[in-house]
């Protein structure tokens, strides 16, 4: 089936696909796609069957070199293209012949992108994903200049999709919805007032785990108990000792012992994992106007 000679990356580059359910109590985590619209986008344009894995191409910077031809698509976070040094679109169907370069840009807005080959990445699959799971280790390794990445065979039919439209720029700050946490009661009465009234800020401690966010007031808690570790979920906003809350993206802890004050509707996940380090932050209540 060919592959991608991988001739350069950026910050990080990883194999992902919609993630290993099932494992939690084993503390295996979902892991997979950050942004899992953009990645099922790619995978639509090439026609791919959804499970098919992708490459997460963080703050892009990704060069890859086809040996035989292949049929491509790159979404997520909106980056400059290049075949053979002459630009193409994002988010619509490429077809590259043998020896074709593709080079993605890095990104004036957003963080991941993803690219899709037809036929997906044949990576080995560990727990019946094909996943980097960068917080517990498994999965492929992140991927290098040289790798060379195998096309598989996860394909449906033709036609796929030609065109997918990109979604709408978000609004500016980002706004992410939330419903209340299961453990907001042991945070002072006015702390779900600031959390959801000042402007957050994305600190440079963000990866595919969570980020980390700071404000002008930390938040405070009623009850400094200790609890005993529990559940987490993609969206969860844990708050430690510092008030600064950590919003938990793909490869979170499937345990955790801060409280939880809120979390993140699964329909602002996506937005969530395109923030970038500076951006601004307004958390919003399910229900209310941004």
């Amino acid at each position: 089936m060919g592959h991608l000679k991988v001739e350069r990356v950026g910050m990080s580059v990883t194999v992902q696909d919609r993630g290993r359910t099932g494992y939690a109590h084993l503390g295996v985590g979902r892991s997979g796609a950050a942004d899992l619209s953009a990645h099922d986008a790619a995978n639509r344009l090439v026609g791919n069957h959804p499970s098919a894995a992708t490459l997460e191409v963080t703050l892009g910077g990704l060069r890859v070199h086809a040996s035989g031809s292949a049929s491509v698509a790159v979404t997520g976070a909106r980056v400059p293209l290049s075949v053979n040094g002459v630009d193409v679109p994002d988010y619509c169907l490429l077809h590259l012949r043998d020896g074709d370069v593709l080079t993605v840009g890095r990104p004036g807005a957003g963080l991941r992108s993803y690219l899709a080959v037809r036929g997906g990445v044949d990576a080995p699959r560990v727990l019946g994903s094909r996943a980097t799971d960068t917080l517990a280790g498994l999965g492929p390794d992140p991927v290098r200049a040289g790798d060379l990445v195998p096309i598989g065979t996860d394909r449906i039919g033709w036609p796929a999709t030609e065109l997918a439209p990109p979604p709408p720029a978000g609004p500016r700050p980002a706004v992410l919805r939330v419903r209340t946490g299961p453990r907001h009661t042991m945070f002072d009465d006015d702390a779900l007032r600031v959390l959801t009234s000042q402007e957050w800020t994305v600190t440079a401690d963000a990866n595919r785990v969570g980020a980390r966010l700071t404000g002008p007031t930390p938040l405070t808690r009623r009850d400094d108990s200790e609890l005993p570790s529990e559940g987490m979920v993609p969206g969860a906003l844990q708050v430690p000792a510092s008030g600064l809350p950590v919003l938990f993206l793909a490869d979170h802890p499937v345990t955790g012992g801060y409280p939880v004050i809120a979390v993140v509707v699964d329909d602002d996940l996506s937005a969530a994992a395109q923030l970038v380090p500076g951006d601004a932050v307004r958390i919003r209540p399910v229900g209310r106007r941004p």
